[in-house]
């Protein structure tokens, strides 16, 4: 199965699909689909892979530096040779000394990341001074938007290579990585000539779950089912604020000791699907019933569901859920412990398993045929 799947790039990711891709592959040519929608897009592996299989693709997330990431791989219609000399010149701009290396740059210390003021960096001096001089290149330059992108998508692939973190921007590794020592050095992405006109979203997916598709991919950031999990709990959009402050470059204001943008509070960027309380009137969880309203509200005929026995919600009210709207054609159940596909099961059967933890379903579901 895994020879069918094309490569794809990207960031490190948590809740990466990247393993995941040839069951997800495998349910979509299940389908007489053509265009898929990919709803929460995320670090774009799996509107990559849906692409690079031939598919259309309209590719969604509210994330700024997703947006980016689909453009540049969804986008581009001319060979990676064009994209060299600008690369090779955005590798020679002399580094400076701006608003990354203040907020964000280390001095090495012997080894120690956290620096006088208390407080650990993502990155060395040395690679926030060559991000300065490269963002602000990037804007400098009179781009078009294929170029723009694919510039900023090179850079932060290159800052993913040299980071001092676990994958994320909410906290920083105490003594610097050994990856943190390199240069940065950035390269031409990956590209692929893509063979449809792609579209990429950015918007609420409500406003968009009833665009023209054959097959819709879901996998929203499910709120955790852990009844201690405080109200201050860190969202999504806080673990990657760094990759969307690099590509609008902006220089928000800063909060906290991982200095997050101040629009990535708790309290501005949570998501619904992220909610773990229950919602007060009708004793459901609101992260279910918003999955609720997503799949009931989606014209595709085909969907693709990924779901984690981490997430708000159990199984009886999933499955419950989703047999209301269509039928459960089959589930996929893949132990992400080590990252292979445990086996197939069909709906009656998955549940006993969906309580344990480290499991991720695929759910595909016919919504022209109901549940008998």
């Amino acid at each position: 199965m895994t020879d069918r799947v094309p490569l794809t790039q990207g960031i490190k990711y948590a809740g990466s699909k990247l393993k995941l891709l040839p069951y997800i592959l495998e349910l979509a040519r299940r389908t007489d689909a053509k265009t898929i929608l990919d709803g929460f897009s995320g670090s774009t592996r799996v509107s990559q892979a849906f692409a690079k299989s031939g598919y259309r693709v309209i590719s969604n997330d509210i994330a700024a530096w997703s947006q980016v990431f689909s453009k540049c791989y969804l986008q581009n219609h001319s060979p990676d040779s064009k994209y060299a000399n600008l690369i090779r010149h955005l590798n020679n701009v002399p580094p400076k000394d701006g608003w990354f290396t203040e907020n964000y740059g280390g001095e090495q210390n012997g080894g120690s990341a956290i620096q006088a003021d208390g407080l650990k960096r993502p990155w060395q001096i040395h690679n926030t001074r060559k991000l300065d001089g490269i963002r602000q290149e990037i804007d400098r330059l009179s781009l078009s938007s294929i170029e723009r992108v694919v510039a900023l998508s090179s850079l932060m692939l290159a800052l993913d290579r040299v980071d001092n973190t676990i994958g994320h921007f909410v906290s920083y590794l105490s003594k610097w990585s050994s990856r943190s020592y390199k240069n940065l050095i950035l390269e031409v992405p990956k590209l692929f000539v893509a063979n449809h006109e792609n579209i990429v979203l950015k918007d609420d997916i409500f406003k968009i779950c009833n665009i023209d598709a054959d097959l819709a991919y879901f996998d929203p950031p499910y709120g955790s089912n852990n009844d201690k999990m405080p109200p201050s709990r860190v969202r999504y959009a806080s673990y990657y604020h760094l990759w969307t402050t690099i590509c609008l470059n902006d220089t928000p204001q800063l909060f906290g000791r991982a200095r997050r943008r101040s629009d990535t509070s708790d309290k501005i960027s949570s998501s619904v699907f992220e909610e773990f309380r229950k919602n007060q009137k009708t004793g459901r969880f609101i992260a279910v019933e918003a999955l609720d309203k997503l799949i009931r509200s989606t014209s595709a005929r085909w969907i693709i569901l990924s779901y984690s026995s981490g997430g708000r919600g159990t199984a009886e009210e999933i499955n419950q859920m989703l047999s209301e709207y269509g039928k459960i054609v089959d589930v996929v159940k893949v132990d992400y412990r080590r990252n292979v596909m445990a086996e197939m099961k069909w709906t009656h059967e998955w549940l006993a398993d969906a309580e344990s933890p480290n499991f991720e379903f695929l759910f595909l579901i016919d919504k022209h045929e109901l549940s008998r």
